[in-house]
């Protein structure tokens, strides 16, 4: 049936998965807390490196999925997917793979070249994530650092290509983040599927993925909490008014959290877009730090 399946431009477009690019958004961290964002010509760069990187990540859902095709036909969602459907065969899929990794590549050499290690980093993303489909997705508590080197990957990418810098606490906010969000959805999936549909979750328990989860969210909160009070902060953007945002980020992680404590597989972007108060309390996150960071006598 794959082989024979009719290829439709939204089969496609599912496959690539686009509504997971807003995750590419932390590309714009730096030049965000560089008050570079509305300078023309870095963040026309910043723009260019994250339409590349929205292509790679395109590339490397399209693998996975190739990669996966029998375990998702196997999940009561996942089987719903292009591939595993039987709406895109496997040698459409991997043309398009192709085609998408080879697009990614020419707008970064065009655009920004070798920058700052930028090239590097796009390369070691592919290949973490490679490396991830093709079984690291398996070896117990690799999955989990993969999956968080991912969200890394993309802000030293987004500092790289416009050889912007960002502050150690910044880093620390991401990791311990990442690893919040990649231990609940590890959670979430054993708590919905017993570990039926991913082997590596039989070497977990949702006790101890509860437990670091939400060590790894204080952890986040503190992190943060320390960059808004840095004095150095406060004396790079001149003010001392970040702090105000910290009750926001505590509103906004309240409120993911109760949504992925009801009945979700703990999907980062499916959480976040299928409820519209915790995407406007991001936005609302998103001003204040502009207004802050940006607009003078704040």
């Amino acid at each position: 049936m794959n082989g024979k399946a009719r290829l439709r431009p939204l089969d496609v477009i599912k496959l690539m998965r686009p509504k997971h690019y807003i995750k590419n958004c932390l590309i714009f961290v730096s030049i965000t807390f560089d008050r570079n964002l509305f300078h023309g010509p870095v963040l026309l760069q910043a723009l260019l490196g994250f339409a590349a990187f929205c292509l790679l990540t395109s590339a490397v859902y399209v693998i996975n999925d190739i990669q996966d095709v029998e375990a998702d036909r196997q999940h009561e969602v996942k089987r719903n997917r292009p591939i595993a459907s039987g709406a895109v065969s496997v040698p459409s899929a991997c043309v398009l793979a192709a085609a998408l990794l080879a697009a990614a590549l020419s707008i970064q050499l065009a655009a920004c070249g070798n920058r700052g290690g930028s090239l590097l980093i796009m390369l070691a993303y592919f290949a973490v994530n490679l490396g991830y489909s093709l079984g690291l997705k398996h070896v117990p508590f690799l999955d989990i650092v993969l999956l968080v080197l991912g969200f890394v990957l993309r802000v030293l990418y987004g500092a790289a290509i416009v050889s912007s810098s960002t502050s150690a606490w910044v880093y620390l906010t991401v990791f311990s983040l990442s690893f919040y969000l990649g231990l609940g959805k590890r959670r979430n999936e054993l708590a919905r599927t017993q570990g039926s549909t991913r082997r590596v979750l039989q070497y977990y328990s949702y006790e101890f993925l509860d437990k670091f989860m939400y060590l790894c969210l204080t952890l986040a909160v503190t992190f943060y909490a320390l960059w808004s009070a840095d004095g150095e902060v406060a004396a790079k953007y001149g003010t001392d008014k970040l702090i105000w945002t910290v009750p926001v980020v505590i509103v906004i992680l309240m409120k993911y959290s109760a949504d992925i404590e009801s009945n979700s597989y703990g999907d980062p972007v499916d959480v976040v877009m299928h409820d519209k108060v915790l995407l406007l309390l991001a936005v609302l996150l998103v001003l204040m730090v502009i207004a802050l960071i940006y607009l003078p006598g704040r």
